[in-house]
C-alpha cells in the first residue's frame, strides 16, 4: 500500500510485541515517512520476533502502555531498555556482558495515557509516564512525567501550559471517558470535540441511567 502523510498505523493491528500493551482500537502512528511503529519507534524493546527468537531474557523487563485515542506524531522515538545497563554509579559505564545481569536497572513502564498527542520527532526517555489528555510538542524531549491535560515542550520538555483550568481536569478526569466501551465514548464525541464541561458530564449521566 503506498504511504501518505494522511494514512496512519492503527497499532491494534500490527503491534505483535507481547511488551507493548495497546488499550482499544483507535490510537495511531502517523508512519508516511518511517518504517511501521514497533520497528522504528520502540527502541531496545524485549520481546520483539528476532529477541525471542534468539536469546532468554535474564531479567524481568519493562513494558511499554499506550491508551487508546492516543496520537503518535512521525519519527518519534520511545526508548525502552537501551540504557539500562549503562550504570553511571560504577566507574565503567560500559556493559559488560559478564556482568549484565548484574549491572540492569529497571527503569519502570513507560506509560502513554488516553488521549495523549506526541508531536513528531519526540523522544520519549524510560520509564515515563504522560498523563490523560497530555500534549508533547514536536521535537520535545522528554524525561520527566507529564501531568493529565498539560503540554510540555523542549529539551529537557517542560511544562508550557495546562489546557484547561485545574478545576475541569479534575472534574475530566473524574468522568473516566476513556474507560468506557468505545461505542459510548463514540456517542460522546460531539461533547468531546467542544469544550462545555456540564455538557459532557450530563451526556455522560445520560449513559449511566
Amino acid at each position: 500500500m503506498t504511504k501518505h502523510w494522511s494514512k496512519v498505523e492503527y497499532l491494534c493491528q500490527t503491534v505483535k510485541n507481547p511488551n507493548i500493551i495497546v488499550k482499544g482500537t483507535k490510537s495511531y502512528y502517523s508512519n508516511a515517512y518511517t518504517p511501521d511503529f514497533e520497528n522504528y519507534v520502540v527502541r531496545y524493546l524485549y520481546g520483539d520476533e528476532y529477541s525471542r527468537n534468539h536469546f532468554e531474557a535474564p531479567f524481568e523487563y519493562d513494558k511499554l502502555y499506550i491508551g487508546n485515542y492516543v496520537s503518535i506524531g512521525a519519527e518519534t522515538v520511545i526508548l525502552m531498555g537501551g540504557n539500562n545497563t549503562h550504570r553511571m554509579d560504577r566507574f565503567s559505564s560500559y556493559p559488560f556482558l559478564e556482568k549484565l545481569q548484574d549491572l540492569y536497572q529497571r527503569r519502570g513502564d513507560t506509560v502513554i495515557g488516553d488521549g495523549a498527542w506526541i508531536g513528531m520527532r519526540s523522544f520519549i526517555l524510560p520509564g515515563i509516564k504522560i498523563g490523560e489528555g497530555a500534549v508533547v510538542a514536536a521535537c520535545s524531549v522528554v524525561t520527566r512525567d507529564v501531568e493529565p491535560y498539560t503540554v510540555v515542550g523542549g529539551n529537557p520538555a517542560r511544562m508550557l501550559k495546562r489546557r484547561f483550568e485545574e478545576e475541569i481536569i479534575r472534574r475530566l478526569l473524574a468522568l473516566k471517558i476513556y474507560d468506557r466501551p468505545e461505542e459510548e465514548t463514540q456517542q460522546l464525541m460531539p461533547y468531546l470535540c467542544d469544550s462545555n464541561i456540564e455538557a459532557l458530564e450530563q451526556a455522560v449521566g445520560r449513559l449511566q441511567k
